[in-house]
């Protein structure tokens, strides 16, 4: 089983730079947006064989989310159940047999860090919607997850230390999600790699320098390490600022 996850950076604008050729080339059994800036009826995609959820923001051209899945799933929620949340169309979940699905759209923590507060909660308040859902089965989640965890994680460590995405705050509250039972599969089995990354600035040739950051992930439910195969990163598509990410499972 093949999950992809990308943040398009405006789904429209991805669609023109060859989404579509690599949606195709890749065949995945679920795949997860975010970023897709849109309103409904602002694209009408047509995926024979998939499923489609589309979470939009109540402003326009700003965040949202979507997932396209070949398998119809048991149920389908939109947002996690907090209003102060669920105006940004940041997340879907679907509930299949065995699992939950959710794709996600982290809140920036901004320049200055003018919404780190609001992020500090959003992460509290996401925490304990998938631990939530954890009494029933198990969870993956996967997405933008607008923090680099690790030094490993980013090219330049030391200059970004107290910069949105790489903030000691953002990337505690990482720590103590894997604490609680979830594992960054990417980590999982490539613990040492570096210089793989996951976006890269529009600014200063950041990506033809590989000066990125890895804050797109595909994060399990503990109990689903056995059947977990493979994590990737397809660092040479383009198409958007960030590239996507993968997962495959048994």
């Amino acid at each position: 089983m093949k999950l992809i996850s990308w943040n398009v950076n405006g789904l429209r604008a991805c669609v023109g730079k060859g989404f579509l050729d690599f949606f195709y080339q890749e065949n995945a059994d679920i795949f997860c947006l975010q970023e897709t800036k849109l309103q409904q009826g602002q694209i009408e995609l047509e995926l024979p064989g998939y499923f489609q959820y589309w979470n939009y923001a109540e402003k326009k051209g700003y965040s949202g989310t979507a997932i396209f899945t070949k398998t119809e799933p048991i149920s389908v929620t939109y947002g996690i159940g907090i209003e102060e949340h669920d105006h940004e169309g940041r997340v879907i979940t679907l509930e299949y047999s065995d699992f939950y699905l959710i794709t996600v759209y982290t809140p920036n923590s901004k320049n200055e860090l003018a919404r780190l507060p609001y992020r500090m909660q959003w992460e509290d308040d996401f925490l304990a919607y998938l631990k939530k859902l954890e009494t029933a089965k198990p969870v993956i989640f996967c997405g933008d997850l607008n923090v680099a965890h690790q030094e490993i994680d980013l090219k330049n460590p030391k200059t970004n230390r107290k910069n949105a995405g790489f903030t000691d705050e953002e990337r505690e509250k990482f720590t103590i999600l894997t604490q609680s039972g979830f594992i960054d599969s990417f980590r999982y089995f490539y613990p040492d790699k570096k210089d793989i990354y996951s976006w890269w600035s529009y600014r200063f040739s950041a990506r033809a320098k590989n000066a990125g950051w890895r804050i797109d992930y595909f994060v399990v439910s503990d109990c689903l390490k056995d059947r977990m195969e493979d994590a990737f990163i397809y660092t040479d598509i383009l198409g958007s600022d960030h590239c996507p990410v993968g997962l495959t499972l048994k």
